[in-house]
């Protein structure tokens, strides 16, 4: 089984076939690059082809005529430019200075040139992606966590192919024992061509209109940004073939081998039912030539130590270790792995907040000030609804979702509908209330999700100076606006503008009618709207649904209550004016499904907290017992959180002891037992 060549060369042609050549990076051009590794010394790299070999693979190849080149796309192993006196990976004249380990000092480009100045053929036909490249796109991540977010989103997508755990850990490099990161799911793997369109730019087969991932992006801007070369290992099965494949992206290689484009080594392996053996897949000749450099660049020196990180994968699954992770300024790693053994942090970014001293402490200790600098608090409220039988494990433990909904009293759920061009673009329920710590918190803002995932944590819609607004905090799914490409803020268009704009009014008028509650002198009184009771309501609610008239947007003004006379006189809004309490809950869940994702809607309190002074006593009674009951369910909650970590150790024992069993039996066999 042969396929082409496995050295990844990013480059695309302009509609027209050309004569495609395997590239060949011999074991003397590997250590070469070794020795230049070393010494820190490097020197101008020997060409790597001839441009006789050049010629002859032309003529053995059939020419043009029988290219195999696609048009108007990036090229994996297969679009390789023409060029004089060398093979398709050549040196450039840029400095290869060693490389700095600051990620925002790295990407310096050499001012005595910046490009090749070989010449090439036919090269207004190409574009060829120049290895600086890999840095330049990997700075539209301006924070660690974003970066490895988008890493996760990656196990999180293969949640529809299996995938039941994605675990992140500290590891270490075991050429200099140097930290290093490593992301690893059970999801199902990718085969060799899904490997080179995972290192490649803008290929991405998720058309899923749940999947996060969609731009063929975000495992090079990710991985790239946390450190300086990152090697992939993965297991896939397809109708019983079973494949394993290696990939370096590696911008040590590239900068110190001075290559003007991005190159990448990668191997695969078939398992051959009939030996039981791995077969390699390529040929010989490029097969051993990229494993010489993977050898070479990557954390392990050997055949034997690369297959062995298959050993922990399971039967499908991919593995991804980040090393030479990047420093900060005060030359520090980056990610800090010592201050909390069961945390990953941003080293040194933890802000003192600017408070009253009594009130410093629970400002600084809050979920919306920590998720900056701790990993696991972030991790915690990344996705919106997280299915039962999936579990983000952070250094040995499991993270547990966080809902900040949870965190809200007095909370209020407002329907959005966006329009566009007189077409309605969504439905999005919006919960919003007052966080629990109110007034003694100086936090606001609304976190908006996409497609499950957190695209804007506690964003700030309004300002205020004279507290308006304080402590008032939203949640809700947007999935009717783009996010930008590294999934930290949303493509400003007319929709998301409109959003922002309906998201402070909600603040103000929130504020204006329920701040009394916590404290402050309410700017509107509170109008409460008795709607009529509904046949089928809520469990354990007796009360009619009480709404604020100006505050919900599902109430037209028309249609408000008329005062009556003395006689105690009240008018009864019709049945199609009003929304029911089943109609709400079905367009909360309609605003929170995710394929595969249990969630319980009877949870959700349709019913505001009484805004009225004293409150109805059947109201509290209710409130305590529900409180309860929540409590009880944590309680069952994390129980079902423990026993399915039991279950998930056993079955890591039970595939050991697989394993240790295939072994023996191995041995026994080998003996002639």
């Amino acid at each position: 089984m042969k396929g082409p060549t496995e050295i990844i060369n990013l480059s695309s042609d302009d509609e027209c076939d050309t004569g495609l050549k395997a590239v060949k990076l011999g074991s003397d051009f590997a250590e070469h690059a070794e020795k230049q590794a070393e010494s820190n010394k490097v020197q101008q790299a020997t060409h790597l082809c001839s441009a006789k070999q050049d010629s002859e693979e032309n003529r053995n190849s059939g020419g043009p005529s029988q290219s195999t080149g696609h048009s108007s796309s990036s090229m994996l192993g297969h679009g390789l430019s023409p060029v004089d006196n060398s093979g398709p990976s050549y040196t450039s004249p840029i400095a290869a200075a060693p490389l700095c380990r600051q990620f925002w000092k790295a990407g310096n480009y050499d001012d005595d040139g910046l490009g090749p100045k070989i010449p090439v053929q036919n090269a207004n036909h190409y574009l060829h992606v120049h290895p600086l490249f890999l840095h330049s796109n990997a700075t539209s991540h301006k924070w660690a966590f974003g970066a490895i977010a988008e890493l996760l989103d990656n196990a999180f997508d293969e949640i529809q192919n299996g995938a039941t755990f994605v675990n992140v850990d500290k590891t270490s490099n075991p050429k200099d024992g140097s930290p290093a990161l490593l992301i690893q799911d059970d999801g199902g793997g990718m085969d060799p061509e899904a490997m080179r369109c995972c290192m490649s730019f803008g290929f991405s087969d998720k058309k899923s209109k749940f999947a996060i991932g969609q731009y063929g992006n975000g495992f090079k801007t990710s991985s790239m940004r946390l450190g300086a070369d990152v090697v992939v290992f993965s297991r896939h099965q397809n109708k019983g073939v079973l494949t394993q494949s290696i990939g370096l992206l590696s911008f040590t290689f590239l900068m110190q081998t001075k290559l003007d484009r991005v190159v990448v080594p990668m191997v695969s392996y078939e398992f051959n039912m009939s030996t039981s053996k791995l077969d390699m897949l390529n040929g010989s000749e490029h097969f051993m030539s990229n494993l010489s450099m993977l050898a070479t660049w990557s954390p392990y020196s050997s055949e034997a130590e690369l297959l062995e990180q298959f050993e922990n994968i399971g039967p499908h699954g991919t593995k991804v270790i980040i090393y030479n992770l990047w420093f900060n300024d005060d030359g520090n790693l980056e990610l800090d792995f010592d201050k909390d053994p069961e945390d990953i942090c941003i080293a040194g970014d933890i802000k003192k907040v600017d408070t009253v001293p009594a009130w410093k402490t629970v400002n600084e200790q809050h979920i919306a000030n920590r998720y900056k600098y701790s990993l696991r608090v972030y991790l915690s409220i990344l996705y919106l609804r997280v299915p039962e039988s999936f579990r983000i494990i952070l250094r040995g433990q499991v993270v547990k979702p966080h809902n900040i909904a949870d965190d809200l009293k007095f909370p209020e759920y407002i329907l959005y509908q966006p329009n566009s061009g007189g077409c309605k673009e969504g439905t999005v329920v919006t919960t919003i209330g007052f966080l629990k710590e109110a007034p003694h918190v100086n936090i606001h803002g609304f976190n908006v999700y996409h497609k499950n995932r957190l695209i804007l944590p506690f964003w700030q819609v309004v300002n205020y100076l004279d507290s308006r607004g304080r402590g008032v905090v939203g949640v809700l799914r947007a999935d009717f606006i783009e996010p930008i490409h590294n999934k930290q803020d949303f493509e400003r268009t007319p929709l998301f503008q409109k959003l922002e704009i309906r998201l402070k009014e909600m603040t103000w008028e929130y504020w204006d009618y329920h701040c009394g509650l916590i404290g402050y002198q309410a700017k509107k009184k509170p109008r409460v709207l008795q709607l009529e009771s509904y046949p089928s309501h809520p469990p354990g609610i007796e009360k009619p649904l009480t709404v604020d008239r100006k505050f919900s947007p599902v109430l037209n003004k028309k249609t408000a209550l008329q005062s009556g006379s003395q006689q105690g006189c009240h008018a009864k809004r019709k049945m199609h004016e009003s929304i029911g309490v089943q109609d709400i809950k079905g367009r909360a869940r309609k605003e929170n499904e995710i394929t595969g994702v249990a969630c319980s809607y009877d949870k959700i309190q349709i019913v505001s907290e009484p805004t009225r002074q004293g409150g109805d006593q059947d109201t509290i009674n209710l409130m305590v017992k529900n409180k309860k009951l929540r409590e009880k369910c944590l309680q069952l909650e994390k129980e079902e959180e423990e026993l399915n970590l039991k279950v998930s150790q056993l079955r890591s024992k039970i595939q050991e002891t697989k394993r240790e069993y295939e072994r023996l039996l191995a041995e026994l066999q080998s003996v002639g037992l």
